[in-house]
């Protein structure tokens, strides 16, 4: 029989790729490999198991993309978060030219495409991502905002507090204030 692949929708992390392992196994579905938005089976599922798999991703908030367009969509986010995971100040590519290497379409039709589906551009969605990462940095990480503005690709701490007002609408050192406070309430 011929191997099949599915591709899944809002994985982000190694976590969620161990999730999905563990949904296949709970199944009984044989795959030789699981990676971010990717699962390669080792023989195609018939419409029961797709049906029963996709429910259970579903619960766990992942989901089956059905349409090549979905794909192509779920690919461009991979991309923007793998930008943004491998940011290195040296690395002067573009995002567009990051996304273009990762998919064989021209930037315009993603671009179109990505706002058509989503109802925001390609670069507001880099954006959001990009001050998802500065919170997490904030939150968990011990790091200055000088650091932080570096390790995400912003030109200066006034530029991180700029954008990150205007996403979250707190600047940056109100957010890690209330985000410490919050976990110090939920340990004590």
């Amino acid at each position: 029989m011929k191997a099949a692949k599915l591709h899944i929708k809002n994985m982000v992390c190694p976590r969620c790729i161990s999730s999905v392992e563990g949904i296949l196994k709970s199944q009984n579905i044989s795959f030789s490999n699981v990676s971010l938005g990717e699962i390669n089976l080792t023989e195609p599922i018939n419409l029961l198991q797709r049906s029963k798999l996709s429910k259970e991703l579903e619960s766990v908030g992942f989901e089956i993309i059905e349409t090549k367009l979905n794909s192509i969509i779920e690919k461009i986010k991979l991309s923007v978060k793998a930008y943004i995971s491998n940011h290195n100040s040296e690395n002067k590519l573009k995002l567009s030219s990051f996304i273009v290497e990762k998919l064989p379409y021209d930037y315009s039709y993603l671009s179109d495409l990505f706002s058509s589906v989503e109802g925001i551009t390609i670069e507001h969605y880099f954006i959001n991502q990009r001050i998802e990462k500065v919170k997490e940095l904030l939150v968990y990480d011990q790091l200055t905002l000088t650091e932080i503005s570096y390790k995400t690709g912003f030109s200066s701490v006034h530029h991180l507090s700029t954008q990150f007002k205007k996403v979250t609408g707190l600047s940056p050192s109100y957010f890690k204030k209330v985000g410490l406070e919050k976990s110090k309430s939920i340990k004590g």
